[in-house]
């Protein structure tokens, strides 16, 4: 069983890599969120979010960044390894649940072929 985990590793923190992704990235829209996704030469999936302040105040926007972790670390096993992916949570995003979330990234993420 894999871990459910969401370490260093897994994240994408430096800017050039944010700027790569959003260059050469595949773009898939859904009604709350962009994603981007990208191979990686890493081997490990990694996960990068944005959620500019149009999205709500900080707390609002800590909760949405919350929820999306727990959604990549619970569901990181499905999604294809070697992957870079960014979220970018579209203005008027809120109300926001978990199950929501789970719900809409699911669908766009786990049933795509080139993913």
């Amino acid at each position: 069983m894999e871990s459910q985990t969401f370490g260093k590793d897994e994240r994408i923190r430096k800017r050039q890599d944010y700027l790569r992704i959003y260059e050469q990235g595949v773009r898939i829209t859904s009604k709350r969120f962009t994603i981007i996704t990208l191979v990686n030469q890493t081997g490990i999936r990694r996960l990068g979010m944005t959620v500019s302040k149009k999205a709500g105040n900080a707390v609002q926007r800590n909760r949405i960044k919350r929820i999306l972790r727990e959604f990549f670390r619970l569901n990181k096993s499905r999604l294809p390894a070697s992957q870079d992916i960014v979220i970018i949570a579209k203005k008027g995003i809120l109300p926001l649940t978990y199950g929501d979330v789970c719900t809409e990234l699911r669908s766009r993420l786990m049933h795509r072929a080139d993913v």
